[in-house]
């Protein structure tokens, strides 16, 4: 039987042409290629399809039919993977450079979850996003992990279950939350950028603010509800600290040493 590979790189898209054709392009250009690439199409009607076909040399699984959304073809992806650690880079998202894989390789270590930092893309601006090396449930009330920089132990997915596809924006979120806080899973934080998102999806539409805001009560009041009193609380206080820290007389205060900054 073949040694099953270190990583399972998974691209899911739908009707993404150009998007997918720039991730595909750097994944195929990486210099260390002992992976193995999964594309869960959709069923696009944009040449998509006919894209993957021709490039279906360079794929060791493909599929085109209809799903039943982005956490549907995710999960389709998980179960046709056969690596170790499982990499969601979706269409219109691209690796770091042409070396990246081959740099971190190495760096992969039995941990449930590995992290990187990475770089993120809205219009003509673009911003490092580097993860905190130690990761608090308080961290997960207002923030996440893009899996765009994760690798996740495919073995997780036996634990936590998969993708929740009840859920259309924030399943990824709660996998984490759920993974980190509930199964206690290990994790380590590599401080290297892997890739590149772009901030054009769902997620990041305003319009959709407000569906995250209640998906993710939703999930934190089904899991975590003993605690939420104490975390409104928080959330409370870290409003008053970060108001003064903005007072001008707090700030002159800790300049002329009669406060400790805090």
């Amino acid at each position: 039987m073949p040694k099953s590979p270190l990583i399972s790189i998974i691209t899911v898209n739908l009707n993404n042409l150009e998007g997918l054709k720039k991730t595909m392009k750097s994944v195929f250009e990486q210099s260390w290629q002992e992976f193995e690439y999964i594309i869960i199409d959709g069923g696009s009607s944009d040449g998509s399809r006919e894209f993957i076909e021709a490039k279906k040399d360079k794929i060791d699984y493909w599929v085109s039919e209809p799903d039943k959304g982005i956490y549907n073809a995710m999960n389709k992806g998980i179960k046709a993977a056969n690596g170790e650690y499982l990499y969601f880079l979706n269409s219109g998202d691209n690796l770091n450079g042409k070396d990246i894989l081959n740099q971190v390789k190495d760096k992969i270590k039995l941990f449930d979850l590995i992290y990187f930092n990475i770089d993120i893309i809205k219009g003509e601006t673009k911003k490092n996003v580097s993860y905190p090396s130690k990761l608090r449930f308080t961290y997960f009330i207002n923030a996440t992990l893009c899996h765009q920089a994760i690798l996740i132990r495919k073995e997780l997915f036996l634990i936590a279950g998969k993708f929740d596809e009840n859920l259309s924006i924030v399943s990824d979120w709660k996998f984490l939350i759920l993974t980190l806080f509930k199964h206690n899973c290990t994790y380590l934080k590599v401080d290297q950028t892997l890739s590149t998102f772009y901030l054009d999806g769902i997620s990041s539409n305003p319009k959709n603010f407000n569906k995250i805001n209640k998906e993710k009560e939703d999930v934190l009041n089904e899991h975590f509800s003993a605690i939420l009193p104490e975390m409104e609380e928080l959330k409370q206080i870290e409003f008053i600290l970060r108001n003064l820290r903005k007072s001008k007389k707090i700030n002159l205060l800790i300049k002329l040493g009669m406060l400790k900054k805090f």
